[in-house]
């Protein structure tokens, strides 16, 4: 008899996934081509599903998503971290307590866990908070400067040379920047190490950058927004690098109402490798940031550590790549004189 693991085999998918589309997950984000072709070969291979008898969990977990539930929806980044996490969760028997900081006494939620995830930013009296709560946590995509405290995150200064190194390579040298800004408690706003990277590069490369940058949301509209500002305060750049694919993908609207055409006028890079930027028009160039993976492995450490009883800290940072599409062309007026 046909097995998950015999349907993620001939499908190519994960056994996490077969098993999330097979009852029906509908926040696992897969194509819908992914979804009917789990469903094709589980068919196919006359799979029968089976209850499984209980089984006492490992132990529980907790995550607290510094989202809300509705921006987790908008921005699949963050919903990435979070189901790789449960996949992995699922896989090895473990319980899940998941809140979000938009919930009412989220904190209390997870008061009798055995260890916690927190994704997203925040600030350093949630970090005492949570650390004093429990001494087995996690914290994935902040760096928190304590060394007792283990944190992944992404190598955000390679991922942008990445770009820069590619658009320079294409000729581009008067280049934009459109972020966001992220706040944590108090309207404190967040550093972006993408901005730092992208400034410091353009400033020891010569690159023209100062009037092509803005600040935002990491919301399509934001983007929309911004790239709207952009071209209605005079000459563009010739590139435009994003910080998420949300951005880029509201910019490129912008710039297609107002008759611009991307990548011949005007190159449009991403960053994120959300599953609908694939699919644009013109298909994004964008970094690939393996959240998926942070998650899986953030619940994989903690794992580790409560079935060992170790405590040693961790610093993971994971590495991000360019994936190249046709949202970008070479400048064939590369010199700032050239605007």
């Amino acid at each position: 008899m046909a097995t998950i693991k015999d349907i993620a085999a001939a499908a190519n998918v994960s056994a996490a996934a077969v098993s999330r589309i097979l009852n029906h997950d509908e926040t696992l984000n897969v194509s819908p081509d992914t979804r009917q072709k789990v469903f094709d070969t589980a068919k196919a291979l006359h799979y029968v599903k089976r209850n499984r008898p209980l089984v006492k969990s490992a132990f529980t977990l907790g995550i607290v998503q510094w989202f809300s539930s509705q921006q987790e929806l908008e921005d699949s980044y963050y919903l990435l971290i979070r189901q790789g996490i449960e996949d992995y969760c699922l896989l090895h028997n473990i319980q899940i307590m998941r809140t979000y900081k938009s919930d009412v006494n989220y904190q209390e939620a997870l008061r009798d866990v055995d260890c916690v995830i927190c994704i997203g930013k925040f600030s350093r009296n949630e970090v005492d908070f949570w650390t004093g709560r429990n001494p087995n946590i996690l914290f994935l995509d902040m760096p928190v400067d304590d060394p007792d405290i283990t944190t992944i995150t992404l190598d955000f200064a390679g991922a942008v040379d990445q770009v820069m190194q590619y658009l320079t390579s294409l000729g581009h040298r008067r280049i934009g920047f459109l972020t966001g800004i992220e706040y944590v408690d108090f309207g404190v706003p967040y550093p972006d190490y993408r901005k730092e990277e992208f400034i410091r590069y353009c400033q020891k490369h010569g690159i023209l950058y100062e009037p092509y940058l803005k600040e935002g949301d990491f919301r399509i509209d934001s983007g929309y927004e911004m790239m709207c500002e952009m071209i209605e305060s005079g000459p563009l750049p010739s590139a435009v690098f994003a910080a998420s694919d949300p951005i880029a993908i509201g910019a490129v609207r912008a710039l297609t109402e107002h008759g611009f055409s991307v990548p011949d006028d005007i190159s449009v890079v991403g960053f994120d490798d959300i599953s609908m930027a694939e699919f644009t028009m013109p298909p994004l160039t964008t970094v690939h940031a393996p959240a998926y993976h942070m998650g899986h492995y953030g619940a994989s450490i903690l794992h580790n550590i409560i079935k060992e009883h170790r405590g040693a800290a961790l610093k993971i940072q994971l590495p991000c790549k360019l994936v190249v599409r046709d949202s970008c062309t070479t400048n064939l007026s590369p010199g700032p004189d050239n605007m």
